[in-house]
């Protein structure tokens, strides 16, 4: 049975919004997200798919407590890609973001405590999923990497655990953040992914990633795309329960395939029996519609060079520099690891704002190790970071007698290595010059030999000998300067 696109199934204009997914990190999420929340939280097993097949092996082993991120995962990952898309060039390592900027992205309207834990569990679930497959090098191999998709989180509340989340910093893997550099991604479109599902979500990303990977400009309309169905359900869809009547998987699946023919993804999916009488089980046939061309010649053919956003530099002044501050706080006056942090108050964030208004991010560690040891050598028991306030200007005080110090150290360094410099000239010179009076006639050599005994007039023993070798070296010098090279000459050519 096949459903097709009408004239009017088409919305008149799509809001065309880019959103770079790194490719392996397409193929990852596909089978890294589970779409039943209930099943999700029981899922602990490891996850494998494609074994023997180099480029496309993956291993997922979910968190044992948390069980395999679930759809809320699966929205805050949409919304944090397209926050990092929207930063443009450079490809960054963070993202920024705040309660109002994620309840925005994922279409909360009120924020509360509740939902603050449900983002925290969500982020927790992506965190502590681990992921082995393999990146494309620039050079075509693969290379195995082992990580976690998000391995550091960064979380300001406002003073207890129990708190709403205020602002947070992601990071993202590093094997992800090279892949994008070497611009391994597929552009979707944002716009139309927030009018679907996260399954709907799910199905659009790959089905548009694979159309865009077999059009090649002339083949469009007999272009198709096949997919067993049970892979589908393992591959793209988390693990999606492979249901066997006709019947029950359209209700699964059709449902988010259509609207997906509604928005023009599709012009048309046929669902049916596979040829293959010994795997049996179902096949999806995909046809494109006229909204992936618009948007594959919008991403593809015209795309442009990537810009700088102007929104990345604020939000990391604003969110990310702080929330590392306060937590780089935290880890020196407890000692603990930053990964053993669950979160800092947002009055020291305030305060670590207030402190790099002051002193350069890069400064800070610093500025903590001066202030603590500080307050240790007077006794006082920081618990705050309000508690270093004191210290911001004696640490600057200290900043420009160390300043002023290396100035001098600089300088005296400068002046030896001129020094030791011009006497190693001086030498290559009389050596040149001893190298040259030895090839003279006979008379220019008692030329330069007289000039040499009238400096040397009134000296006598070994004082004379030695005066009169460097006289006459310095004399020959003079007379054949154009056979020794200038200072300049002899510093650039060493």
């Amino acid at each position: 049975m096949e459903r097709k696109a009408t004239g009017s199934d088409k919305p008149a204009s799509i809001e065309s919004s880019k959103l770079y997914l790194e490719s392996t990190l397409l193929r990852i999420a596909g089978a890294l997200f589970c779409h039943d929340q209930k099943s999700a939280v029981t899922r602990t097993a490891e996850i494998e798919l494609n074994s023997g097949i180099v480029d496309k092996h993956i291993v997922i082993r979910p968190d044992p407590k948390l069980g395999q991120p679930g759809p809320l995962a699966h929205k805050i990952f949409v919304a944090l890609i397209k926050k990092h898309s929207d930063y443009g060039k450079p490809v960054r390592s963070e993202i920024h973001f705040t309660k109002r900027e994620i309840g925005r992205l994922i279409g909360r309207k009120d924020w509360g405590g509740r939902d603050s834990e449900q983002l925290a569990r969500a982020l927790h679930e992506i965190h502590y999923t681990f992921v082995k497959t393999h990146f494309k090098k620039p050079g075509g191999t693969f290379q195995e990497h082992s990580f976690t998709v998000f391995p550091e989180i960064l979380i300001e509340r406002r003073e207890f655990p129990s708190d709403p989340i205020e602002a947070c910093t992601i990071t993202l893997a590093a094997p992800i953040v090279r892949s994008l550099e070497d611009e391994h991604f597929t552009c979707l479109n944002h716009a139309l992914m927030q009018r679907l599902g996260t399954v709907g979500q799910a199905l659009y990303m790959r089905i548009f990633f694979h159309f865009a990977n077999l059009y090649t400009g002339a083949n469009g309309s007999h272009l198709e795309f096949v997919k067993r169905y049970d892979d589908i359900c393992a591959e793209w869809l988390g693990g999606l329960t492979v249901l066997r009547y006709e019947s029950d998987i359209r209700r699964q699946i059709g449902t988010h395939l259509t609207q997906l023919v509604e928005e023009g993804v599709l012009a048309s999916f046929t669902l049916a029996k596979a040829k293959s009488k010994s795997q049996g089980g179902w096949v999806v046939s995909f046809r494109p519609g006229t909204t992936f061309f618009e948007d594959y010649a919008r991403f593809y053919r015209r795309q442009q060079a990537g810009r700088v956003e102007a929104q990345f530099e604020p939000q990391q002044k604003e969110v990310g520099e702080p929330l590392k501050l306060a937590y780089l706080f935290a880890e020196k006056r407890t000692g603990q690891p930053a990964a053993s942090i669950a979160y800092v108050n947002s009055k020291d964030v305030e305060t670590a704002k207030d402190i790099l208004a002051e002193i350069p991010f890069d400064d800070a560690p610093r500025f903590l190790d001066f202030a603590l040891a500080a307050a240790a050598a007077t006794r006082f028991d920081v618990q705050t970071l309000g508690g270093l306030r004191q210290y911001i200007a004696p640490y600057k005080a200290r900043q420009a007698t160390d300043k002023a110090a290396a100035a001098r150290e600089a300088a005296r360094r400068e002046k030896d290595d001129a020094e030791r410099q011009q006497y190693a000239y001086e030498s290559y010179r009389r050596k040149r010059a001893n190298a040259i009076f030895a090839t003279l006639t006979p008379q220019e050599q008692l030329e330069v030999e007289e000039i040499a005994r009238k400096g040397t007039a009134g000296l006598s023993g070994s004082l004379q000998k030695m005066m009169f070798e460097f006289k006459r070296a310095d004399a020959t010098a003079q007379r054949y300067s154009d056979r020794i090279a200038s200072f300049e000459r002899w510093v650039a050519d060493r």
